[in-house]
Formats: C-alpha cells, sequence, structure tokens
C-alpha cells in the first residue's frame, strides 16, 4: 500500500468519524421529558399532551409526558430549573408557575427569568365569572350593585391561585368588598356553588363550561378583554369595567443554559405544532387562543406579567408558605 493510499485511508476515515461525530451531536438524539406541574386531567396537562404529541411528530423523537403536581405548580417548575440544561427536560408552565408564585410564595424555589430559557407562548385560556342561578343578578354590573348592599363571597380553585386572583382584581377595579372562599382545586369550588353553598365562583372557562351549557351555572362574564368564541353571548367583563383581563397561559421554558440550538429546535416545532389546524381545532374546543411567538417574545410577556400582578398580590396581602 502505498503512503498516499494510506494517507487518503486516514483521510476518510477521520471525515467519517466527524461526520458521525456530528450526526449524534444532532438535536434531539433520544425522548425529551416534558414537565406539567399540575395533575393529570386539568386545563394545562390537556394542552400539554395536545402539544407534546404534535412536537415529538416534528423532532423524530418522542416528547414524555410527566406530571409533577404541588405547591400551585412550584415542584414540577423548581425540578426543571435544576435539571441538566441540555435541552431533554422542558416545563410547560403557566402564570401561576412564572408570574404569580414568585410574587407569592415567602420561599422562593426559582427565579422565573434567571433560572429558565424562553422557548414559546403557547395558548391563553379565558376564566370566567360566574353565580348559581339563584343569586338574582344577570349581569356583571347588577352583581356589582348587589354587593354593595348585602355581603357576598366567591369561590375559586385555592389562596393565591390565577383564579382567586382574578377574583381580587375584580374587587379592587369594581370598588366591592366580596369575601374569597378558597377550595383545594375547582372541582370542590365547583361542587360548593352548584348547590348554593357559595353563589359565585371565579373559575377556568374550560372547567365550567358544562355547567354553563346546561344552565346549572349562569356565566356573567369572561375575563379576557374579548368575548370568548365558544361563548359568544357572554360578555367580556372589560365590557363593564374597562381595562379588566386575565387569562391562564400555557407556555414551554427550558433551563437555563441549554444551548441554543436545543432552543432553536424546540421553537421551531412548538410554532409548526401550533399552526397545525388539527391542534388548533383541539384548542377552540376549550376556547383557548393560540399565540405561539419567538422566545424573545416570552421573555417579555413573563416580565409584563409579573409587573401587573403584583400590586394586586400585594394590595390583596397574598402570601404562602
Amino acid at each position: 500500500m502505498t503512503a498516499s493510499i494510506t494517507r487518503r485511508l486516514l483521510l476518510g476515515a477521520a471525515m467519517a468519524l466527524g461526520l458521525a461525530g456530528a450526526a449524534a451531536a444532532e438535536y434531539p438524539e433520544r425522548p425529551i421529558t416534558l414537565v406539567i406541574p399540575f395533575a393529570a386531567g386539568g386545563s394545562t396537562d390537556v394542552v400539554g399532551r395536545i402539544v407534546a404529541d404534535r412536537m415529538s411528530q416534528e423532532l423524530g423523537q418522542q416528547v414524555i409526558v410527566q406530571n409533577v403536581g404541588g405547591a400551585g405548580g412550584s415542584l414540577g417548575a423548581a425540578q426543571v430549573a435544576k435539571a441538566d440544561p441540555d435541552g431533554y427536560t422542558i416545563l410547560m408552565a403557566t402564570v401561576a408557575t412564572h408570574a404569580l408564585n414568585p410574587l407569592i410564595l415567602k420561599q422562593k424555589p426559582y427565579d422565573p427569568v434567571e433560572d429558565f430559557a424562553p422557548v414559546s407562548l403557547l395558548v391563553l385560556v379565558p376564566n370566567v365569572l360566574a353565580v348559581n342561578p339563584e343569586l338574582p343578578v344577570n349581569t356583571v354590573q347588577e352583581l356589582i350593585d348587589l354587593s354593595k348592599s348585602e355581603p357576598l363571597a366567591y369561590a375559586s380553585s385555592g389562596n393565591g391561585t390565577p383564579l382567586h386572583l382574578s377574583g381580587e382584581l375584580f374587587k379592587a377595579m369594581a370598588g366591592i368588598d366580596l369575601t374569597h372562599i378558597p377550595y383545594k382545586g375547582s372541582g370542590p369550588a365547583l361542587t360548593d356553588v352548584l348547590g348554593n353553598q357559595v353563589p359565585i365562583i371565579f373559575d377556568n372557562l374550560p372547567s365550567a363550561s358544562g355547567h354553563i351549557a346546561s344552565g346549572k351555572l349562569r356565566a356573567l362574564g369572561v375575563t379576557t378583554a374579548e368575548r370568548a368564541p365558544s361563548f359568544p353571548d357572554v360578555p367580556a367583563i372589560a365590557e363593564t369595567l374597562p381595562g379588566y383581563e386575565t387569562y391562564t397561559w400555557n407556555a414551554l421554558f427550558a433551563p437555563a443554559g441549554t444551548p441554543p440550538e436545543a432552543i432553536e429546535a424546540l421553537n421551531k416545532a412548538a410554532l409548526t405544532a401550533m399552526a397545525d389546524p388539527a391542534v388548533a381545532d383541539r384548542m377552540k374546543e376549550f376556547s383557548a387562543t393560540i399565540v405561539a411567538s419567538t422566545p424573545e417574545e416570552l421573555a417579555e410577556h413573563v416580565k409584563a406579567e409579573m409587573a401587573k400582578w403584583e400590586p394586586v398580590v400585594r394590595d390583596a396581602n397574598v402570601s404562602l408558605d
């Protein structure tokens, strides 16, 4: 074998090894874990599973859902914040994990800005103000007027939740007082409102929609700036209280320090998933509005949400251990 042939063989082997190394380094090369920081069955879980399934197709690797509930979403979020920043652990975040909990919790398990790399905002989900039909009100204004003449209470899924703070913002903007009755989840809260133990509830629209459609609950207003497409006859609260707006949102985050190429691939897969007509149809079933974004837009969204909720949390004196 001549020296030139040997050199060519060595060069070819080196190139082959280089190509193999590049191929091995391509992201993703194994399944990705999507941590959903709430129990299975809620709207965040439903959104997460829809998105995970479609992103799996786009990425060529399975996106495996892992439910890590507890502490209003903080346990799951903290788990992702501390995970290896390699792109293989991501979080389905919400307004609770990235705007409210950091303001409310005395012990901060993570920093919503410094400990995460934003990927994409996904959807906005309306909340709804609803009452037991036995309460003699049919509009937001009638509820405000009644509250000024007799004591009233509202139920929510728990202290410090987006639904609790939707109620606190409503009270502040309407200039009224309502007693907050916290429950351990939307299910028990709905049960007592349906039984007229508590007359008023702030709830996720997907959770309450069946009872609204059946007439067991009377919807007075949705919390988004505009009416929800699934209930076009229900006014927005903002039609009575201009500027009132709350909603639940879902977004994807990775741990801080995740490689840019992984963030880019995840963002591309998320945008492709949210542009899929089949995904859009699934989201419409529970009035979710698709708002897929760039990582930079998500970062700005989080800062704006924290700035919005800080005075509400402060004025309502809400804090949790």
